[in-house]
């Protein structure tokens, strides 16, 4: 699930970067906190990579997804990439969670195969 979900939010940091440089063109925000909301949120995808299988992690994700919808405020686009991004976080869990099932239940497998009978 890491390596799903970590590449999520790595394309996240990207096109939160890109949104904060279309951002800065809206004459009514200024440009510190577009880079101060912007470098935090960049910040946040960064740091949940590290502890996204711990308890929690998934759900400050989700909480990220959220932001990255209501971005859509500031830069409409944002409406559209983040129900993209949210939808690929939904797959990166989902699918990452059946992954690592299915890793646990080859590596038991593999465990019971090579450890000898004792009768």
């Amino acid at each position: 699930m890491r390596t799903l979900c970590s590449s999520t939010l790595i394309g996240e940091f990207f096109v939160i970067g890109f949104a904060g440089l279309v951002a800065m063109k809206d004459p009514d925000l200024s440009t510190s906190t577009v880079w101060t909301v912007s470098g935090i949120a960049m910040f946040l995808c960064v740091a949940l990579c590290g502890v996204v299988t711990r308890p929690g992690g998934v759900a400050l994700g989700w909480a990220l997804q959220i932001a990255l919808i209501a971005s859509g405020v500031f830069v409409p686009t944002m409406y559209f990439m983040g129900a993209v991004f949210a939808a690929l976080w939904w797959a990166s869990v989902h699918y990452g969670r059946k992954i690592d099932e299915a890793k646990a239940r080859f590596a038991a497998q593999a465990d019971a195969s090579t450890t000898p009978d004792a009768a």
